[in-house]
């Protein structure tokens, strides 16, 4: 009798420890499931919470495997799935909360509803930057708050995971983008086609007044939480402007919204993985990522440095440090 394959991949045995290499039996897919083998794992600041034992909502326990955006090709496809076949590169966000296994592992199997064809226009490798980051800016930008064409959206974080998504994707639906950030990454938010501000030297109530006249953003999208959604409700435009957050999680007053007749709405893009409702969303707003990826206007912000599975913490540390420039990728097949 053959034994099962294994596979060697990064695990998480007890919080706040480094990962270790453990031998795992390779997964096998199910119904609705295809088996992936990871090209690549495309690393987010949660990676390092879940790491340190500071992402209860992440509801990922150790021991663990961890890596939420993956890349790869598809290996073995389950019954009843359809629009997969061995060979097929594809990408999504598929694991690393909620209990399932992550893309630091050779091998995954992932729900085929969160997965789309990856972009014939980027390396794979590359691609595995873009899920997360797209997922969240696209819920928050298409899905709450409608943005469309000759609209002005304010971006905080424009050089960040989601906010460099949210200018990309903003300038691809036609709205004047005006982003946020530090002095050093002027040309890379620049570059994506949004008017750069940097937030140190630029007060809210001045962006609003050289932008818009006084009036406010028709959509302003805040990725950092604490004071700086306290400044996008101030910077929502007078009747009928849309403040939408991916870090809303703390205590905030309303009355600058309220008086503004504006609106909120907050992102949280774990939802579908830890549910297992509205999987297919996911999928589809994949497919809009390979869409724009492949017409030019799209690119994930990469960080200079590479990393092999081998050294998955020294990846996680950078990804911790704040200083990566760009998303970090960790090559594995």
């Amino acid at each position: 009798m053959n034994a099962s394959p294994r596979m060697t991949a990064l695990r998480l045995e007890r919080a706040g420890t480094a990962l270790v290499f453990a031998d795992l039996p390779v997964p096998r897919p199910e119904a609705g499931e295809v088996r992936v083998r990871v090209v690549a794992a495309g690393l987010n600041p949660l990676d390092a919470k879940i790491r340190a034992g500071q992402a209860a909502h992440a509801k990922h326990p150790a021991p663990a495997v961890l890596g939420l955006d993956m890349a790869g090709i598809v290996d073995t496809v389950g019954t009843d799935v359809i629009g997969f076949a061995p060979g097929d590169a594809v990408y999504g966000l598929t694991g690393g909360v909620g209990g399932i296994q992550g893309s630091l592992a050779p091998f995954a199997v992932v729900d085929a509803a969160l997965l789309a064809h990856a972009p014939t226009h980027l390396p794979l490798a590359d691609a595995a930057a873009l899920p997360l980051g797209f997922i969240t800016a696209w819920e928050g930008l298409v899905d709450r708050a409608h943005l469309g064409a000759g609209q002005t959206l304010l971006v905080h974080g424009g050089a960040g995971g989601v906010g460099s998504m949210a200018v990309q994707l903003g300038v691809a639906l036609g709205a004047r983008v005006v982003a946020t950030g530090r002095a050093g990454q002027a040309d890379v938010i620049t570059a994506m086609g949004a008017t750069f501000f940097d937030y140190r030297a630029s007060s809210i109530e001045s962006i609003v007044e050289t932008c818009t006249g006084g009036e406010g953003f028709d959509v302003v999208y805040d990725t950092l939480g604490g004071a700086t959604l306290d400044a996008s409700f101030v910077a929502a435009r007078r009747y009928g402007g849309h403040v939408v957050s991916s870090l809303g999680w703390g205590t905030h007053s309303l009355a600058p919204l309220s008086f503004r007749a504006a609106t909120y709405s907050g992102v949280f893009t774990l939802m579908p993985l830890l549910t297992a409702k509205g999987r297919e969303a996911h999928g589809r707003i994949m497919a809009e990522a390979t869409r724009l990826a492949d017409a030019g206007k799209l690119r994930p912000v990469l960080s200079a440095r590479r990393f092999a599975l081998a050294d998955g913490n020294a990846a996680l540390d950078l990804v911790e440090s704040g200083d990566a420039g760009g998303k970090v990728i960790v090559e594995i097949g």
